[in-house]
């Protein structure tokens, strides 16, 4: 099966792949040996921000217990701290700490790099932006359908802005 939706999410998962490829690049140039990619990619995604382990699943692509082992890694490498929360003992807290923060600053530089050669050489002003935005409606139009109810057969769901519209007409808000 190509083109259409399913074409756009193999075009999608390819792209990720070849990202992460980049990204190991960058890090073999930086000299770090002791985190992959996607260890790298977490640690974009966190931030500057403190976050849950579920907080931090929802921001990137990654399954619980990849990232349960890749926080791991990164928390053996120094490059994030993780704190259990002092309001509830089961809650775990995480943030890049200086080693981290400091190598997402670097990435950082590199994705915008990435970024300024993209639009030199292969993108139209505001193509990146209009693609990011019809990638988050798919992305919500595939969360409504997760979310419609089994009676509903073939129904036409129209995704507006940050909602979806049900056939009956009722607003769902996304993020």
């Amino acid at each position: 099966m190509t083109g259409g939706f399913f074409g756009l999410v193999a075009l999608a998962e390819r792209l990720h792949r070849r990202t992460l490829d980049l990204l190991e690049g960058e890090l073999a140039r930086l000299g770090c040996a002791d985190v992959n990619a996607t260890q790298a990619s977490i640690l974009l995604h966190m931030g500057a921000d403190e976050m849950t382990v579920s907080e931090l699943t929802l921001r990137g692509c990654y399954q619980g217990t990849n990232v349960s082992y890749n926080l791991g890694k990164l928390v053996e490498g120094g490059y994030v701290v993780q704190e259990r929360s002092e309001r509830d003992r089961r809650v775990v807290k995480v943030r890049a700490s200086d080693k981290g923060y400091a190598l997402s600053a670097q990435l950082k530089r590199f994705y915008a790099a990435l970024e300024a050669d993209l639009a030199d050489s292969v993108a139209e002003p505001g193509a990146l932006a209009d693609c990011e935005a019809l990638m988050a409606r798919c992305e919500r139009f595939a969360l409504a359908r997760l979310s419609m109810p089994a009676s509903l057969d073939r129904p036409q769901i129209a995704v507006v802005s940050n909602q979806v519209v049900w056939p009956t007409g009722a607003l769902h808000s996304q993020r």
